[in-house]
């Protein structure tokens, strides 16, 4: 119930602090601002996400289903299997969902948003046929869905991309600071989450899997480090994550091929799949996201940013951090406005200040919990949350205090 109580307040929130700016501040443009957001939300819910999302997962969802008749997810579901039967209890060992949310995770890793989606949305439909109570989420697709999320990242791609087209000397140098704040934020959802479903995290497999992925991180950023030059960094996350986004079909296609399937056909039964779920989702994002329009158009994001400032004003700190804040509190309610006001801060305060570091790093760092929860839940009609929401916040401030800490440590 947790999503609608949030619609609700969302709209009363934002229909008060309207009310009061027209009575004692005289704005008579409030309500006027308020419905042209509400108006461009919908329209951009439909024009520019759910139908240019209609291709991307007639696509992927084709390509899974190649992958699943060449058995390349069950083949998935045997490796990560020990690790995922004790964070998902209640999925049954080598079910077609443990590979599809190993795909999407996978995806994540890699700075492949547009394949992540699709692969993530297919694994919740999966995990729905294992829910005994159709309008609620399950401890598998709550767990799924924080650790998806919080967004774990490798090759921090897109802010990469961004720093250098605002010409950034070492565009690269966020790469470390965003692959730790996205593990901390990672950690600290699968902790929330297993203790509220009882998991054993002590448990040898899961203890050894945390442990390895641990190190293999360490590695990673070691030898980034050590051994590459801050072009070469760049230049390896765009070689290597495009390819692996080519290469994933590829090898899809020719095992299938192995196989003596009909992979044409195969791939059209899961296009379908996927343009019958992206028009589901429809709903759920109009609803959703004109909240969020009201909630931001209202100025209820400013007066939140405003308050923090003046409260850290008063103690002896380095208060710079607040010129970020605003992209903290948008980020779970908007990807588009927090990325806007990350262009803004580049631009403003330069894109290797300290500002223009922190920006990039806490916009890698937490996802956008409302829009995710939407799309998610409402591919599934799913409209009891229970504590996803709460677990996906506390997530995003874990990589929210990491980012600003992370920025002192490195750029500060």
């Amino acid at each position: 119930m947790a999503l609608n109580y949030i619609w609700v307040l969302f709209f009363i929130i934002a229909f008060v602090i309207g009310l009061i700016k027209l009575i004692f501040f005289g704005d008579t443009e409030i309500f006027r601002l308020m419905v042209e957001g509400v108006f461009d939300s919908t329209k951009s819910s439909v024009m520019d996400i759910a139908l240019p999302l209609i291709g991307i997962m007639a696509f992927w969802l084709g390509i899974m289903k190649i992958g699943e008749k060449a058995g390349a997810i069950n083949f998935l579901s045997r490796i990560v299997g020990p690790f995922f039967n004790r964070l998902f209890p209640e999925v049954p060992k080598d079910h077609p969902a443990v590979g599809q949310m190993m795909m999407n995770y996978s995806a994540n890793l890699l700075g492949l948003d547009n394949a992540a989606t699709p692969l993530g949305l297919k694994a919740m439909k999966s995990l729905q046929t294992l829910n005994n109570d159709e309008e609620t989420a399950s401890n598998a697709q709550i767990m799924f869905l924080v650790l998806h999320a919080s967004g774990l990242t490798l090759l921090p791609i897109n802010i990469i991309a961004q720093r250098a087209i605002y010409h950034s000397k070492d565009p690269t140098d966020i790469f470390i600071p965003c692959i730790i704040a996205t593990f901390v934020a990672s950690l600290v959802g699968l902790l929330v989450v297993a203790f509220k479903q009882k998991i054993n995290l002590l448990d040898k497999v899961v203890l050894g899997w945390l442990v390895g992925l641990t190190a293999f991180i360490g590695l990673l950023i070691w030898y980034f480090t050590a051994f590459l030059s801050k072009a070469q960094i760049s230049e390896f996350s765009k070689v290597f994550s495009n390819l692996t986004l080519l290469a994933i079909p590829v090898l899809f296609i020719l095992g299938a091929v192995r196989k003596k399937v009909n992979v044409f056909e195969v791939f059209i039964d899961g296009a379908k799949e996927g343009f019958e779920i992206s028009v589901k989702i429809i709903p759920y994002l109009v609803g959703l996201l004109a909240a969020v329009s009201l909630f931001r158009t209202c100025g209820a994001l400013t007066y939140l940013s405003d308050g923090f400032k003046w409260i850290f004003s008063h103690f002896n700190m380095d208060s710079r951090f607040t010129d970020v804040l605003p992209i903290a509190f948008l980020r779970p309610l908007s990807g588009s406005g927090a990325r806007a006001m990350m262009l803004d801060n580049l631009k403003t305060f330069g894109v290797d200040s300290f500002t223009g570091h922190l920006s990039s790093v806490l916009y890698g760092s937490a996802d956008t919990t409302f829009y995710i929860v939407a799309l998610y839940f409402g591919a599934v009609n799913i409209k009891k949350t229970r504590y996803a929401i709460p677990a996906m916040l506390i997530a995003d401030a874990a990589g929210i205090i990491t980012s600003i800490l992370i920025a002192y440590l490195f750029f500060g």
